[in-house]
């Protein structure tokens, strides 16, 4: 009898098509494990970033860095991440990194002058803020706003732009972030 519960159960088994992926009409998304990524480390880390959850976009970023390497990109999205944490000096570092691999880039010099913006340097923070505006040829309504507040700033030292509204980070592709307070 349980030879013949076994050889059933191995016969059904044989019958199904295997995997872990969802059935037609199911409400639950298919799930296939590690090895089948249906969205690239990159962006996840930017949707991460949009949810405000700089610790796993950090994450996603370093993984995205294992496998793409330390282009201006990636270095440019860890920068933004330690920036959402509020770790200004590693953030500086990485953006400063990620600007001298691309120095034709809005969004970098953008972001790289909101952490000097937010460390007090207002005049490099201002003259990047020009900078980014230029290779944008004008384009982002939030570069053209940071530039503007930086440049109110520098004419009136007492000036708080924070207590207005916060400065802008950008990105590559169609969202943009929002630096307001830290977490």
């Amino acid at each position: 009898m349980r030879a013949a519960i076994l050889l059933l159960c191995f016969a059904l088994a044989a019958c199904s098509s295997g995997g872990l992926s969802a059935p037609g009409g199911s409400p639950y998304a298919p799930y296939g494990g590690r090895g089948d990524r249906t969205i690239s480390e990159m962006e996840l880390g930017h949707r991460l970033m949009q949810a405000a959850e700089y610790e796993l976009a950090l994450r996603a970023f370093t993984r995205s860095a294992g496998e793409l390497g330390f282009t201006s990109e990636v270095l440019m999205a860890l920068g933004t991440a330690n920036l959402g944490l509020g770790r200004l000096g590693q953030a500086e570092r990485q953006l400063r990194d990620a600007y001298d691999l691309n120095e034709t880039s809005p969004d970098i010099a953008n972001n790289l002058a909101v952490v000097l913006m937010e460390q007090g340097n207002t005049v490099e923070a201002a003259q990047l803020f020009r900078l980014a505006f230029a290779l944008d040829n004008g384009n982002s309504v939030s570069i053209r706003d940071n530039l503007r507040k930086a440049l109110a700033k520098l004419e009136n030292p007492g000036y708080n732009a924070a207590q207005e509204e916060a400065y802008q980070l950008v990105r590559r592709g169609s969202s943009e972030y929002t630096l307001s307070e830290y977490p």
